[in-house]
């Protein structure tokens, strides 16, 4: 039989955490812009490492940054109920004031950002002394168990850390199951001796675990894979590339003037008369070539620029230059780099060149199309784990129908940059052409909340009720025509 204790579930959990510990810590480093170390030779000096550090080109952020922008929840489209109608709008809903409350229209990104980072991230939805609220988990302190990883999106267990380990202080983490809230705390995630599990235990107040993967990417064995880690090879050879254009730049960048049959003049010291080195002019006799630390005489160091002239005395000194060594390739292959980036990444070419002229706006559309497909798959991924977020928040605010409600659809904004007269002109012709209700073509105005939107209706109500209102009374007050007709049958 299984050993499902709590203990059992928080070492595993720990244990996950432990092993996994390394391969986010590089990925977390490769984002902040901690990256690997170009090669360098093995006796370099600090002139070639400071040349390594300038060498880092962080593009990481941006593979990041460019699909997460397009990523915004606005609203929520709600299902049917159990008698076929549909539902009240969500937006006046407790779970929707769950999510004002958690203020999650601005920290939706961090949750998104997570999980293309990392591959996953994690919300915890759960009842505070505020009322029901829902939080982002970092996938570096949090772990889940599912009995299949790869569909399910429930786990039935998971562990969130609160506090790491510090001297004698151990750590302290909460743990979660289908029922119940544990507290958990060890001295380090790889001493699993030291794990321990509290007594007592809470409700946490759902029917199934409280924690939702945003997963960016699931194959059927369960692994999740963000756009940071495939990408770390190709940013390695571009560091490379481009520290080698550094060195490059620095010492064959530029004509080196050289000069043959001339000793360089050498650093002398001062004798006084007894054979002693002095620095006191007056008391100096004599002078001998100064010493380096390897018992050779030092040469003076020759200061060179454009307002110098260079001459010898002996005949036979000849001077030259060797010519400056072209950088041009190097760059050509910085620049190859980043485009095999970008069609790895599926990330449009200009946005990380910055090459936008001359494109028309077909190319523009072409080139923006992976990036589209993208966008859209990571919606469709994010949207289900939203969807469960809100049904978890139905609960716990004692809301069973929309608790069970799996037929609703998260809301994303129209992030595309179009103009208000082209997409007025486009819904005109949606009308017109196709007979779309008005009212239907309303949510897809650029920039449209879920709130103007709910504005929108109720102002379309009251506008109709005044209009029913005004024909009603107009049928009921007699017109002056039918009341002069009447008077003159009366007196016929």
């Amino acid at each position: 039989m299984v050993d499902t204790s709590p203990l059992k579930l928080a070492k595993e959990l720990l244990a996950i955490l432990d092993r996994d510990a390394g391969r986010l810590d590089r990925i977390d480093r490769f984002t902040r812009g901690k990256h690997d170390d170009p090669y360098m030779p093995p006796h370099a000096d600090d002139e070639y490492k400071l040349l390594a550090e300038r060498a880092v080109s962080n593009w990481m952020p941006l593979l990041i940054g460019t699909p997460a922008q397009a990523l915004y929840v606005d609203g929520f489209r709600p299902g049917t109920s159990s008698e076929g109608l549909p539902e009240a709008s969500f937006s006046k809903s407790p779970a929707w004031s769950h999510w004002q409350r958690s203020r999650m229209d601005a920290r939706q990104a961090a949750v998104y950002r997570g999980a293309l980072g990392f591959g996953h991230s994690f919300v915890l939805t759960e009842k505070t002394k505020k009322g029901v609220t829902s939080k982002g988990l970092s996938a570096k302190k949090t772990a889940a168990l599912y009995e299949d990883p790869a569909n399910d999106d429930e786990p039935y267990a998971a562990l969130t850390i609160t506090a790491w380990p510090k001297g004698e202080t151990p750590g302290r983490a909460r743990m979660f199951d289908s029922t119940y809230e544990y507290a958990v705390t060890f001295k380090s995630i790889n001493d699993l001796d030291s794990v321990k599990v509290a007594g007592t235990k809470q409700r946490h107040g759902n029917t199934e675990c409280p924690v939702t993967r945003f997963a960016a990417q699931v194959d059927l064995e369960g692994r999740t894979v963000g756009v940071v880690e495939p990408m770390i090879p190709l940013q390695n050879r571009i560091n490379q590339t481009v520290f080698d254009a550094l060195v490059a730049q620095t010492y064959t960048s530029h004509e080196v003037r050289y000069a043959t049959g001339m000793a360089p003049p050498l650093l002398r010291e001062w004798l006084d008369e007894n054979g002693n080195v002095t620095t006191d002019p007056e008391l100096a006799v004599d002078s001998r070539p100064k010493l380096g630390p390897d018992g050779n005489p030092m040469p003076a160091a020759i200061h060179h620029n454009a307002r110098r002239f260079l001459f010898a005395e002996d005949p036979d000194v000849k001077f030259g230059s060797l010519p400056s060594g072209p950088i041009s390739p190097l760059i050509d292959a910085v620049d190859m780099s980043i485009r095999h980036l970008a069609a790895i990444s599926q990330t449009p070419p200009h946005h990380l060149l910055g090459q936008i002229a001359n494109l028309s706006a077909e190319a523009l559309l072409a080139a923006e199309t992976a990036l589209s497909r993208k966008i859209a798959e990571f919606r469709s991924l994010f949207g289900e784990a939203w969807e469960r977020v809100f049904r978890l928040a139905a609960e716990l605010e004692g809301e069973t129908g929309a608790a069970d409600d799996f037929t609703g659809e998260v809301q994303w904004r129209d992030m595309e940059s179009r103009s208000l007269a082209q997409a007025a002109d486009a819904l005109g012709k949606l009308k017109e052409q196709l007979g779309i209700p008005a009212r239907g073509l309303w949510k897809r105005v650029p920039g449209v909340t879920q709130t103007e939107y709910e504005d929108w209706e109720q102002m379309a109500e009251e506008d109709d009720s005044i209009g029913q209102l005004a024909n009603a009374l107009t049928r009921a007050t007699p017109s002056a025509d039918s009341v002069q007709t009447a008077r003159e049958l009366a007196a016929a």
